[in-house]
Order: structure tokens, then C-alpha cells, then sequence
């Protein structure tokens, strides 16, 4: 990285009145993966600074790669007690770092919750953030979590429609996954029976291979029976 810094200060001969400012003026050069930013800050005698960055419209766009969890197959958390969510992911071509990130699940069923403990905003260099859907569940019965398919949709300043530009974090929502909620524990002792036992057993029975194996062993037995009694 090759930074140049220029300083150039002027002052006037003229006298200068108390609501007039004296401005100071600095210039930044700086090369970041072959492309060169530029930028310059300018402060008043009253403290006001301002600040102005330009990237070269050759930069790539700001990307987002989710890395944690992996995106080949859909993963699915549950929601209880302690069961925390960690998503991960690195940046790639920012040269404009964003003030902070708002992450958010999109359910498929339209509704949208904030993802993490600060109300899905975090820090614009944050590359992580721990979910608890528990907490947030208990915590909103008004808006409670499906047990559906959720979008995890996370953008910077520009917000999640922004357009690609050079240098500038493009919103990503490439990740999906799923939560669900167990079923409680009930012990047999406390009357719990399988329906869905009884009722595959009684297919087997109705079943016409059944049917026709037991009739099978009857003839074998009775047949054996009647040679037994002859010897």
C-alpha cells in the first residue's frame, strides 16, 4: 500500500472577522488493489470537519461471502434454551467501510426479525454475529418465529435495495435456512402411546401377504398334524 500525503496551508494578508473560518485543507492518495482512492478533509476554525472519498469507477463492487453456516445445504437450528445461532462472513474489494450492518431473517412467510443482541444493527467492520431466537422468542410473543425457511438478508448504509457500486458493499442475501421448534418430552409412565404404532400394525395385518402367510402356516400345521397321528 503506497500512501502520499500532501499538506498545503494558506493564509491570507487581509484581517479576517470572528464569523469568518480559517480552512485547513489536506489531500489523501491511496492505492488499494491496484485501484487508487482519493480522498480529502477540510476543517473549520469552529471544529466542523467534512470529509470526502472518490473511487475510480474501475474498482470492483464490495462483496460479502457468508462462511459460517456453509451454504451447500440448508441448515436447520433449534429453537430453546442456549441454542445460539452464529453467522460468519468475510469481505472482499471494501473500500468504503460502511458505519454498520443491519442483519435481518426474512421468513417465508413475509415477516422480517431482527437478527443478534443489538436489534440486527452491528459494527460496519463486524464479520460475525450470535443469534439467540429463544430470547428473542419469549421476548416478542406478539411477533413469535415460524417454524419455516428464513432468507438472512444483511446490508450496509445504502440499505438492502442499494445498487453495486465500486468500492461500496453490495447487500447479500444468499444464505437460507430453516428453525424449528422440539416437540416436549413425555414419559411413557404418564399415559403417552403411539397412534402411529397402532395403526401400522393394523395395515400389516389387513395386508393381503399377511393374510395369505398366516393361512399358509395353518396348512402346514394341520398337514403336519395328520402325518404325525398316522405314524
Amino acid at each position: 500500500m503506497q500512501v502520499e500525503l500532501e499538506a498545503r496551508q494558506q493564509q491570507g494578508g487581509q484581517p479576517q472577522s470572528q464569523s469568518q473560518s480559517q480552512s485547513q485543507s489536506q489531500s489523501l492518495s491511496q492505492t488499494l488493489s491496484g485501484s487508487t482512492v482519493s480522498g480529502s478533509q477540510s476543517q473549520t476554525a469552529s471544529g466542523t470537519a467534512s470529509s470526502f472519498l472518490s473511487i475510480p469507477q474501475s474498482a470492483p463492487a464490495g462483496l460479502l461471502t457468508i462462511t459460517q453456516p456453509p451454504q451447500q445445504s440448508t441448515s436447520y437450528f433449534k429453537i430453546a434454551q442456549n441454542q445460539f445461532i452464529t453467522f460468519g462472513w468475510n469481505f472482499s474489494y471494501i473500500l468504503a467501510t460502511p458505519t454498520h450492518l443491519t442483519v435481518s431473517a426474512v421468513c417465508e412467510n413475509g415477516n422480517t426479525y431482527p437478527v443478534g443482541p443489538t436489534n440486527g444493527i452491528i459494527p460496519g467492520t463486524a464479520t460475525s454475529v450470535v443469534w439467540d431466537p429463544y430470547t428473542y422468542q419469549t421476548s416478542h410473543p406478539n411477533l413469535p418465529l415460524a417454524q419455516a425457511k428464513y432468507t438472512l438478508e444483511i446490508w450496509a448504509d445504502g440499505g438492502p435495495d442499494a445498487v453495486r457500486e465500486p468500492g461500496v458493499l453490495t447487500p447479500n442475501s444468499a444464505l437460507q435456512f430453516a428453525l424449528y421448534t422440539p416437540q416436549a418430552y413425555t414419559p411413557i409412565t404418564s399415559g403417552w402411546s403411539c397412534a402411529g404404532c397402532s395403526s401400522a400394525v393394523s395395515q400389516h395385518i389387513a395386508h393381503p401377504t399377511f393374510i395369505a402367510l398366516i393361512a399358509t402356516l395353518m396348512v402346514m400345521f394341520i398337514s403336519g398334524s395328520a402325518l404325525l397321528r398316522r405314524i
